[in-house]
């Protein structure tokens, strides 16, 4: 594409020793650049664009995009704000591809993952192709490919999309974070449908307070946009039991479609039945009732299953083949996982990794466990402080033994962070230990089990690595409980 069609639809950028040109490419990373690439220079949380500019020429980059004062030995383009200059110019390029497919945006503390997995499954039971974006993984149909962040940069994410219309995608469904949202990751992305599956305290060492976390997410609901396309009707998809429901309801001029359990809402779930083996519950919605008799266990997972059902039901699937989605579904990578094998008790990994998600997991446990109640949790370094006593009291509270370790300790030391977890502690609150080698506290856990007992993992889930200081050591909570448990077994 030439520069000039480039740069058409942007009013004010200021052109020194400009000259239009043929693109071949756009990139934020130096190190990806070649010959003919426009490279824009973006100031991350590590490293800035501006300090690899002659890297990016000497690999072939023949434009410069800055909002910085630089020199360079070819021409350059001075904008205001380059994140956002990104978002523009990249959708430009790959044309626009959010406006030529369906994109659902999930966001929320927690079930982010849950739900777009269990969109995929009710839009590939209705015979639609699906890219999904997210934590775990990217997907395209069945192939998956690896991710960093839970949602992209703006660049990455219009390439990707353009090349999921090329593969032949019918749906595009993505997490959308709070940082993304603030940080202008989803610039660009023309979304149909926004979820919202709940809010609680996490990434505070992000933001400045919870009512700055809401606000973060409320953009998603913000940027559906005030037009309305009677072809293309867009939606609010909101967990009207939730206390952020009432301002992201606010926040948008679209559709609204509610969804609870204890609130009157359009998409609601009564009878539930909960147990050791699945859920059970009546799904009422405008168009039908349907019973679902699903294998994913505890209340969170109602509530994930009742935000794709309203997702479903406004994009006109039928109540069948999402009852047959659901029924489908056996779990989600390292979301309420069962370590499966030959032993007498136990052992789920759960990502859970804020007070609201692990006292769900833990409350599920409580409800089907017969006997003991270990848990295995730690608190990420580099993270949020103010929840790491938070998550003690509440492994305390429903668990029969915890044992405090560590989860990615990042750049802090271990044992400041589980001293921050148990600082708060009183004397009576002693059903605990702390290991602080993780994979000595999963084997101590299993150690301790005995016939009908009941281990919860929590904080890593589908994470096959621990970061210590900033690098990666592979350790999968999975893999080293399954082998603490043949060692045991021997």
């Amino acid at each position: 594409m030439r520069l000039k069609e480039i740069l058409s639809f942007l009013p004010f950028h200021e052109r020194i020793g400009y000259e239009d040109m043929e693109i071949k490419s756009i990139e934020m990373d130096s190190r990806k650049v070649k010959n003919g690439d426009l490279f824009v220079c973006i100031n991350g949380f590590t490293v800035d664009g501006h300090d690899y500019v002659d890297e990016a020429i000497q690999n072939g980059a023949i434009c410069i995009v800055a909002e910085k004062e630089i020199t360079a030995s070819v021409p350059v383009l001075h904008v205001t704000d380059t994140v956002r200059f990104l978002g523009m110019i990249a959708a430009k390029f790959y044309g626009f591809p959010t406006q030529h497919i369906p994109l659902i945006g999930v966001t929320g503390t927690n079930g982010k993952t849950t739900v777009t997995y269990l969109l995929e499954s009710i839009f590939n039971h209705h015979n639609q192709k699906t890219g999904v974006i997210g934590t775990i993984q990217m997907k395209i149909g069945k192939d998956t490919y690896p991710i960093n962040n839970t949602t992209p940069d703006a660049l990455f994410l219009q390439k990707t999309i353009h090349y999921m219309i090329e593969q032949d995608v019918d749906k595009v469904i993505m997490e959308v974070s709070s940082h993304a949202l603030d940080l202008g990751r989803v610039y660009g992305c023309d979304f149909d449908a926004a979820v919202f599956t709940n809010l609680s305290q996490d990434h505070l060492d992000y933001h400045a307070s919870m009512e700055d976390y809401l606000r973060a997410k409320s953009l998603l609901f913000a940027q559906l946009g005030n037009s309305y396309n009677e072809k293309q009707p867009k939606f609010a998809i909101i967990n009207v039991d939730d206390p952020a429901s009432n301002l992201l309801q606010r926040s948008t001029a679209q559709h609204v479609v509610t969804y609870g359990c204890e609130n009157e809402a359009h998409i609601m779930a009564r009878n539930v039945s909960l147990d050791a083996t699945g859920t059970r519950f009546e799904l009422v919605t405008p168009v039908g009732k349907v019973e679902v008799n699903s294998k994913l266990i505890g209340k969170f997972n109602v509530y994930n299953m009742l935000a794709a059902s309203a997702v479903g039901v406004a994009f006109h699937i039928p109540l069948s083949v999402i009852k047959q989605a659901f029924e489908h579904i056996t779990g989600v990578n390292g979301r309420f996982q069962p370590v499966k094998s030959n032993h007498n008790f136990s052992v789920i990994v759960d990502y859970a990794h804020t007070p609201d998600s692990l006292e769900n997991v833990l409350q599920t446990i409580k409800g089907i466990a017969e006997k003991t109640i270990y848990v295995v949790v730690g608190c990420g370094g580099d993270r949020d402080k103010s929840k790491r006593p938070l998550m003690a009291q509440i492994a305390l509270k429903y668990a029969d033994h915890a044992i405090f370790t560590s989860d990615n300790p990042r750049t802090e030391d271990p044992t400041v962070i589980l001293q921050d977890m148990t600082d708060g502690l009183t004397k009576d609150q002693n059903n605990y230990e702390v290991i602080t080698d993780r994979k000595k506290a999963i084997q101590q856990a299993i150690n301790l089990a005995e016939e009908k007992d009941v281990i919860l993992i929590a904080g890593k889930g589908h994470e096959t690595y621990q970061q210590i200081g900033h690098k990666k050591h592979d350790f999968d909570d999975r893999i080293v409980a399954l082998e603490a448990i043949e060692a045991k077994e021997k």
